[in-house]
């Protein structure tokens, strides 16, 4: 028995430890050696996780606290503002998605051969940076005209934004161009896309401002999320028949675009591509289109029967949603300020995240009992609301689901909500919730200082 007894316990021990060791693999500890923070990698080796110091010339040490540097992590150097210069030593192999973004007086880099992967543009508004020195041996990267680009994928890693020209012509062989690779380089006005590009990375032109038109060649299948984000010049953008994905608010803010056409390839698409367009009056597709179709110039996905994009042009009041819809998309009708009121039908399962983001005219919506789900910020800075009733179907509402609905006075949550977000009635001044006794939702109420009252509260008056 004893024996038996000792091995339950060594067992018990043993699984205590893996547990304990998956918990320091999945989260390292942080350590700190001068300006430096830093976690111990599984090799024995450190990777800068922080940097706090204030230096203008900086040379990375090469080890800490007895370790070896091989790793800067991402945003390990974000925002480090005294920085003007900056050399990584040879100890270093891998450089981190933006590890030196916004280092607004950084104006050189040099990065040694023995780096051997790089993240995301490390560079991301470094809007002094004018010297990226790699040397022409380098196995792995290479500059081209002050660009910089990764050679194994054949990446174009950052184009950094003191280039002053107005025009770019990718250099033919470019596989990808890079998550937030021409970040904020508002000196453009067009980029020649060579047609051996086969993936515009997220980000990619984010706040190009000056970018007028851009032609995606035929080699082209992705456009990464919110790759054209705040273009505001962007007045017309040609899609290849190549592309078969678009992501998230791949075209967010896009101020100038008027018309865009998405070709029979493309069969996924994510939240809201055309969000805050709001010059944009065209979404052309085919009759024939597999996966898209418009319905009065709205935009929806067929596979998942998916409310994509209500433009906001649109100057209809009211708009219902056609009947056999099983979700209103993610900010689909993010900022469409001429609605007053939208008709959901019961097929609507799900209400998506900022799905009427800032519909500052809309004063009432009836979601059906077929919904689920009432998505983060559904209705956030929906100013003109007054009042909602959530069905009994209704389990979840997100996080800031009703935020800034400053004339929302009253809202009815049934017994079957068993989650509510942060913040979700936050800044709703004259709001009074009505909530089952003993729900999950007086207890939210309680718990986040909120104003209640139980659906019999005056039932005395007529009795």
């Amino acid at each position: 028995m004893c024996m038996k007894k000792w091995l339950t316990l060594l067992t018990l021990a043993l699984c205590l430890c893996l547990i304990a060791g998956t918990a320091m693999a999945e989260k390292p500890e942080k350590h700190e050696s001068g300006d430096y923070t830093y976690v111990v990698l599984e090799d024995g080796t450190a990777e800068i996780t922080r940097y706090s110091g204030n230096a203008e010339s900086l040379d990375i040490p090469d080890a800490l606290d007895g370790y070896r540097v091989t790793s800067i992590g991402n945003l390990a150097f974000d925002s480090c503002s005294s920085l003007t210069s900056v050399t990584i030593p040879d100890s270093v192999t891998s450089i981190g998605e933006y590890a030196f973004s916004s280092c607004s007086s950084l104006t050189s880099v040099t990065i040694p051969d023995s780096v051997t992967s790089i993240g995301a543009n490390p560079f991301r508004y470094c809007k002094n940076l004018s010297q990226i020195i790699v040397s022409l041996e380098h196995p792995y990267l290479a500059t081209i005209d002050g660009v910089l680009f990764s050679k194994p994928d054949k990446r174009l890693i950052c184009y950094p934004i003191t280039k002053t020209a107005a025009s770019y012509e990718i250099p033919k062989g470019i596989s990808i161009i890079g998550n937030h690779a021409f970040y904020s380089c508002s000196s453009l006005t067009s980029v020649t896309i060579p047609d051996s590009v086969i993936s515009i990375g997220g980000s990619a032109f984010y706040s190009c401002s000056s970018l007028t038109s851009v032609t995606i060649p035929d080699s082209v299948t992705s456009i990464g999320d919110g790759a054209f984000y705040s273009c505001y010049s962007l007045t017309s953008v040609t899609i290849s028949d190549s592309v078969t994905s678009i992501g998230d608010g791949a075209f967010f803010f896009c101020f100038s675009l008027t018309s865009v056409t998405i070709p029979d390839s493309v069969t996924s698409i994510g939240a809201n591509p055309f969000r805050s367009c709001e010059n944009l009056s065209q979404i052309i597709v085919s009759p024939e289109h597999p996966f898209l179709a418009t319905i009065g110039g709205v935009l929806f996905s067929k596979p998942d029967k998916r409310l994509i994009c209500y433009p906001i042009t649109k100057t209809a009041a009211s708009y219902e949603i056609p009947k056999g819809i099983s979700i209103i998309g993610n900010h689909a009708f993010s900022f469409c300020s001429s609605l007053t009121s939208v008709t959901i039908p019961d097929s609507v399962t799900s209400i998506g995240d900022g799905a009427f983001n800032s519909c500052y005219r809309l004063t009432s919506v009836t979601i059906p009992d077929s919904v689920t789900s009432i998505g983060d910020g559904a209705f956030y800075s929906c100013s003109s609301l007054t009042s909602v009733t959530i069905p009994d179907s209704v389990t979840s509402i997100g996080y800031r689901a009703f935020s800034s609905c400053s004339s929302l006075t009253s809202v009815t949550i049934p017994d079957s909500v068993t989650s509510i977000g942060e913040d979700a009635f936050k800044d709703c001044p004259n709001l009074t919730l009505t909530v089952p006794r003993d729900s999950y939702a007086l207890q939210y109420c309680k718990d986040n200082g909120l104003s209640y009252i139980y659906p019999d509260t005056y039932d005395w008056l007529t009795n």
